[in-house]
């Protein structure tokens, strides 16, 4: 669900993340002794963001790449829509879906309408609800999803830049509020605060925008649904379906992204198999 008021994003969002050197690839990286497609694609994905780093590193030599961008709903933590909400309501998910307004919640997820006006239309008929209890309720049913916190941790240790690139309107806040991402990313690309949805294109090119990267490959866009991944590739980002944590750090492994975070060689936050 999602859409409100505009926030201020800068609440939650670091200015500017944390920038190192820039990703090396060793040979030994390229090396597998046996490549099915998926491999071969990883490569290639590798190989091309390998080459097109150089010129945004020349116009920020300190900035670390890739630029990470994360959907944040059944991506890195659950979606109570699905399950708690129709609960809510005593209804099936089916029943909400036939009787909710069919713009009204992503009105408000592209900020044009604030909370107290979702309440008035998010029913076809205008019935009232319980909007406080709808909120807690959501807020009660936001867990970081198996794995990712840790995955999450090893990224940030690694000084990349990571961007929450989401649909979600003002209610955000009350994810910040309980898992605290912002320990780990920036709310940097909310859909409340661009005013723009993906897949919509629009939402890819004003990410890239603000991002001032040249070369849109430079970015790598994780998704749990593949229509939004696909949109970010005709944009030119590398995009990677989210399958689960263990899956996502082995993708992000081959595209020598550094997803382990180790103390004199020690691994301190493993990723494990749920």
């Amino acid at each position: 669900m999602a859409v409100f008021l505009r926030p201020s994003i800068s609440t939650f969002a670091s200015s500017t993340a944390s920038y190192i050197r820039p990703i090396s690839f060793s040979s030994s990286f390229l090396k597998f002794p046996k490549m099915d497609s998926h491999s071969n694609l990883s490569i290639a994905s590798s190989l091309s963001l390998s080459s097109s780093s150089s010129v945004d590193e020349k116009k920020n030599p300190n900035r670390k790449l890739p630029i990470l961008l994360f959907d944040v709903m059944d991506t890195l933590v659950r979606d109570p829509f699905y399950h708690d909400i129709p609960a809510f309501f005593s209804m099936t998910f089916q029943e909400l879906i036939d009787c909710k307004h069919p713009t009204a919640w992503v009105d408000f997820e592209k900020g044009l309408i604030n909370e107290v006006e979702l309440a008035k239309v998010f029913f076809k008929d205008g019935r009232s609800f319980d909007l406080d209890g709808l909120k807690n309720c959501m807020k009660s049913g936001f867990s970081y999803l198996d794995g990712v916190e840790a995955l999450l941790s090893n990224l940030k240790q690694n000084s990349y830049e990571i961007h929450a690139f989401t649909n979600y309107p003002v209610w955000y806040n009350m994810i910040e509020d309980k898992l605290k991402l912002s320990n780990y990313l920036s709310w940097t690309f909310c859909s409340c605060a661009i005013g723009k949805r993906k897949p919509e294109a629009d939402s890819y090119l004003e990410v890239l925008r603000q991002l001032e990267v040249e070369q849109p490959d430079n970015c790598i866009f994780i998704d749990d649904r593949m229509v939004n991944v696909e949109a970010a590739k005709n944009a030119g980002i590398i995009g990677i379906q989210f399958k689960g944590a263990v899956a996502l750090q082995e993708e992000l492994s081959q595209l020598g992204v550094e997803t382990i975070a180790s103390l004199n060689g020690q691994n301190m936050n493993p990723v494990l198999e749920p």
